[in-house]
């Protein structure tokens, strides 16, 4: 299958309509799920209804979809997937950064390989301006891999949930890295 992306350890690539599966299994462990939801297991309904065509959908501004699934790249081991998602559906200045990993992947620094891999292609290929990525303020692995891909504390906020979960009442905390911000530490 065709790569988007390679690392020395990932390949990024295009989710199909067979990853029913892996995303259900990922979705369905709640130490994965804890900070999206408390670490309520998501229905097989909900991934093939919702899950699977947010990822299949295409961006035209980047000319390709805003979803991943990463895999191992020596072996092909599904591990979970990556989000570099424009806000505006018509232009790339702005895109969000995510990740989501099966525990038997966290650790081993997959998560800050992705993220810096996609950033340096957003900003050399796709135009991109500004990244952003948004995490529970508690979500300290998540905040640590921000950081050490390069993005920097802008805030925390609070936004109304549809539930609560542990931890929330701490706020969310978005983190950024401009173009310029990364060139400057590149060179």
């Amino acid at each position: 299958m065709p790569f988007f992306l390679a690392t020395g350890r990932l390949t990024l690539r295009p989710f199909s309509e067979a990853d029913v599966d892996h995303l259900f299994a990922l979705d369905s462990d709640p130490e994965v799920m804890r900070f999206i939801n408390g670490g309520r297991p998501t229905t097989r309904e909900a991934v093939e209804a919702e899950s699977l065509p947010r990822f299949l959908r295409h961006y035209p501004c980047i000319d390709d979809r805003g979803c991943w699934a990463a895999e191992e790249r020596t072996t092909g081991e599904f591990l979970g997937w990556f989000e570099f998602r424009p806000l505006d559906d018509h232009s790339a200045a702005v895109v969000e950064l995510g990740y989501r990993l099966g525990r038997a992947a966290w650790g081993h620094g997959y998560a800050t390989e992705g993220s810096i891999a996609l950033i340096r292609k957003g900003f050399t290929e796709f135009r991109v301006q500004r990244v952003t990525a948004n995490t529970m303020t508690v979500n300290a692995r998540s905040r640590r891999v921000m950081e050490k891909a390069g993005l920097s504390y802008v805030r925390t906020f609070f936004e109304e949930w549809p539930e609560t979960i542990e931890g929330s009442e701490s706020g969310d905390v978005e983190y950024a890295l401009t173009r310029a911000d990364w060139a400057r530490a590149v060179d």
